[in-house]
């Protein structure tokens, strides 16, 4: 398990849900944020709507887990799961990239089951 503390001043906290649950923080609900997970862990990515929003760049992540489709560098919709089975060393070193940066950027407002 690791050790991870979920930042202060986050505006919600979620605790721990289903990937099911975590559907609805996709950015379709204005008055809801939007939540992206790697490796279980949930970063609010609200503040980077226009990435993470209906129209950007990476909606395709929003309300995901989006741990191999970073690990891939892809923005395929299949690609945007928890699974990291089959991952390469190389892609498994791009994914821990990926996650410093959201460490860096963004608040962990929860986790994945």
């Amino acid at each position: 398990m690791v050790d991870v503390k979920v930042m202060a001043g986050a505006s919600t906290h979620v605790g721990t849900i289903t990937e099911s649950e975590l559907l609805k923080y996709d950015g379709s609900n204005p008055s809801l944020p939007i939540y992206v997970a790697i490796k279980k862990r949930i970063f609010d990515v609200s503040s980077a709507q226009g990435f993470y929003g209906p129209r950007g760049s990476y909606a395709v992540f929003a309300g995901k887990d989006a741990s191999r489709a970073l690990a891939k560098m892809s923005t395929k919709e299949e690609d945007a799961i928890g699974s990291l089975e089959g991952l390469t060393e190389k892609e498994l070193k791009v994914l821990d990239d990926w996650e410093k940066k959201f460490e860096d950027k963004y608040p962990v407002v929860g986790f994945l089951e």
